[in-house]
Order: C-alpha cells, then structure tokens, then sequence
C-alpha cells in the first residue's frame, strides 16, 4: 500500500487529493435553533416547521399530545406575551368548555391552559429568549435578520 491511500485509513483530505473542495455551509449563521409545541397534525404547526425548515434552522419540535408542555415552560410563555394571548378562543375546545361566558384572571387562565393544551393557540414557538404564539411569520422573519 502507498501512503495516503485510502484503503489504509488515511483518506485524502486535501482539495488536489481527488476530494472537491467543501462547500459552504447554509446561508444560516450556526448554532440557530428554535423549539415549537404543537400538535403534528395542526396545520400552523405544520407551517412552522416548514418556515424554520425553508431557513436552515435546527427545530426541536416538542409534540404536545406526546408531552404535555412544563409548567415553566408555559409560564415563561405567559410572562412575555400574557395569558390571553395564548388561548385560542376561535377553538372548537374553547367552545366545548364554555369558556367564552366566564371572566377569568390572567393567572386563572394559565392553568386552565397547562390542565388543558388543545385550548392553546399553537405553534409556541421560542427562539433564544424570543416567543411567539400562533402562526407569526412577521415576528419569525424579524428574529431572523436581527440574528443575521
């Protein structure tokens, strides 16, 4: 065997040892990730997905009918964005609940949404200490180029 040849191990790595040069990476800057709750089969969290997908972004999706979201997780939600902006009140488990006749109090509003997840509007997404709820591409682009 001749020396650098591949069959002993030593695969050539230089760009005239037969190997093409390495390509750029992604257009995105390294180490980007996002997380996204949701359900798998709902088509906003679908859309997500696609979005961070379409961009090169690392996602860790956390499927709520899976795992059910952390307490502390919901209420760093809920700390940015408040409790109402959460609940999704358009939902067919908002009306079911009858939830459209009671007024509740931010934080009674926060449990009803950890006791019961379909009632949130999904995707929660986070991207470093950013959040969103709901299909918010705006926001998403915007965390995007101030990252860039």
């Amino acid at each position: 065997m001749v020396p650098g040849d591949a069959a002993d191990g030593d695969a050539p790595t230089s760009p005239g040892d037969g190997y093409p040069p390495r390509m750029p990476s992604s257009s995105a800057p390294a180490g980007l990730q996002v997380q996204i709750f949701g359900f798998e089969s709902d088509q906003a969290t679908r859309a997500a997905i696609r979005f961070f997908k379409e961009r090169r972004i690392t996602i860790h999706l956390v499927d709520l009918r899976r795992k059910p979201i952390a307490a502390g997780e919901l209420r760093r939600f809920v700390e940015r964005l408040g409790a109402p902006a959460l609940a999704n009140r358009e939902g067919k488990a908002w009306r079911e609940a009858g939830l459209g006749y009671l007024t509740m109090t931010d934080t009674e509003l926060a449990e009803r949404l950890l006791a019961d997840t379909r009632l949130l509007r999904l995707p929660l997404v986070r991207f470093g200490n950013a959040v969103s709820a709901g299909r918010a591409e705006g926001t998403w682009k915007e965390w995007l180029s101030a990252r860039a």
